[in-house]
């Protein structure tokens, strides 16, 4: 059964579900207030963890299951009591999101009913539940634990206190800054993919199979390897171009070529179910000539000659000249992860191939180097190095903010720890005859 899907069914159960006060019914593992927690959510967890891990003693796991469980119970009653309000939009954006990806994974409704036992509107109504107290319980933590706040001197305790031997080991940590410069497409490049995309158009509407076709011609190569077919999505999933011809097709129609910032489609609509389509599509991209991309390289080379000169910085080359987003920046990289302009070596292998930052000086500036934008055209760039941060074990000079956040975790865990144990002793609570030798490990 799906990871997600057993752990967003878990907490629906177990937040969603009510009893009277002091009536144990079957099946019923612990009674927190007038919320009951089933002995069947606690299966369900503990089957979804052996898929990933081994479980070790499986009377502990348990009991810190239902401690977690517990916990969440006390949240969600705070935000009931104190009229803690959670949207019915923000509700339906994760709904959604959630049952979208289970008709992708299981491509229709009567699938989905086979591979999890509920039907479509059975799992809506669980997630609608489950999504609604999880939000609330959040948002409850948030507004308990806003306040909380961690001093510099609290910060360096918090490191003293940690075993040497387990602090963590701080991967190589670049910051780099870069200058992109992507060649404009000509017009009579554009004007040939329009005729040889009216062309496959045109093979379709003679009868020649569009999934054969965007196997051998597109140019998305995710989709092209599912003859283009792109999955179930729904309004806000696409480009607003893309998404305004898909939701105008009728199944089976192919739409005029649309034109979006990853170039040319045409796009053919598949199936429709209520405010979801799936549908594929057939991507040509224009591509820039090579003697204009020559020239952004000897460009970028010329400005790269210029900043080790001295004659212009590298931050105002990149605001005047870099085609990149980064460019009012000064080029600065950030990292998509966190915000930081820290950069962990897995990404910039991946990003960075083939500028060799490992092997850089701190300040050196590279020559200029073919590479991609986000939209998959052809640019150039140059990349300077900033600053390297050598694998090391943590520690505060280099890592404040990591120990920062770190200790600012615990404390706030710490308050939820304090503030949980107050709620329960005045909070009715009955365990089942498994569950009551349980010694919860921060309630107690």
């Amino acid at each position: 059964m799906k990871k997600s899907f057993l752990a967003m069914l878990l907490l629906a159960a177990s937040l969603g579900a009510t009893a009277q006060e002091g009536t144990l019914v079957d099946g019923v593992a612990a009674i927190v207030g007038r919320n009951i927690i089933k002995h069947s959510d606690i299966d369900r967890t503990i089957a979804q963890m052996r898929v990933k891990q081994s479980v070790g003693d499986e009377a502990t796991t348990r009991c810190a299951i239902l401690e977690n469980l517990v916990l969440a119970q006390l949240m969600v009653h705070k935000g009931e009591v104190d009229s803690v309000e959670v949207s019915d939009d923000d509700v339906k954006q994760y709904v959604d999101y959630y049952l979208k990806n289970d008709l992708r994974q299981y491509g229709s409704k009567e699938g989905l009913r086979d591979a999890t036992g509920f039907t479509y509107d059975e799992l809506k109504e669980q997630y609608e539940r489950m999504i609604r107290n999880n939000l609330l319980s959040r948002r409850v933590e948030y507004q308990l634990t806003e306040n909380v706040k961690v001093t510099p001197a609290e910060v360096t305790e918090f490191f003293n206190t940690l075993p040497a031997d387990s602090l963590p080991m701080m991967p190589e940590r670049y910051e780099l800054s870069e200058i992109v410069i992507e060649p404009t497409v000509t017009e009579a490049e554009r004007d040939r993919v329009r005729a040889e995309l009216a062309t496959l158009r045109e093979r379709v509407i003679k009868g020649e199979k569009f999934s054969m076709l965007a196997t051998l011609y597109s140019q998305d190569p995710a989709s092209a390897k599912q003859g283009g077919e792109l999955g179930f999505f729904s309004r806000g999933d696409m480009v607003g171009e893309f998404e305004a011809a898909a939701f105008a097709l009728k199944p089976g129609e192919v739409s005029p070529i649309v034109e979006t910032k990853f170039g040319f489609h045409i796009i053919q609509l598949i199936e429709r179910r209520g405010n979801m389509l799936n549908a594929r599509h057939i991507l040509l991209i224009p591509k820039v000539s090579s003697d204009d991309l020559l020239r952004a390289r000897i460009r970028l080379d010329s400005l790269a000659a210029a900043i080790r000169d001295g004659k212009i910085t590298f931050e105002d080359a990149a605001r005047q000249f870099s085609t990149a987003p980064n460019a009012r920046q000064g080029g600065s990289v950030t990292n998509p992860a966190d915000g930081s302009g820290r950069l962990d070596k897995p990404f910039v292998d991946e990003h960075y191939y083939n500028v060799g930052v490992s092997g850089m000086d701190e300040g050196r500036i590279s020559n200029a180097l073919p590479t991609k934008t986000d939209e998959q055209r052809d640019a150039y760039r140059i990349v300077r190095l900033n600053k390297k941060y050598p694998a090391h074990r943590a520690n505060l000079t280099d890592d404040y903010d990591n120990i920062y956040n770190a200790a600012l975790t615990t404390a706030k865990q710490r308050y939820i720890r304090k503030w949980a144990q107050r709620q329960l002793k005045n909070t009715y609570t009955r365990f089942d005859a498994p569950y009551q030798g349980c010694v919860f490990q921060n309630l107690q």
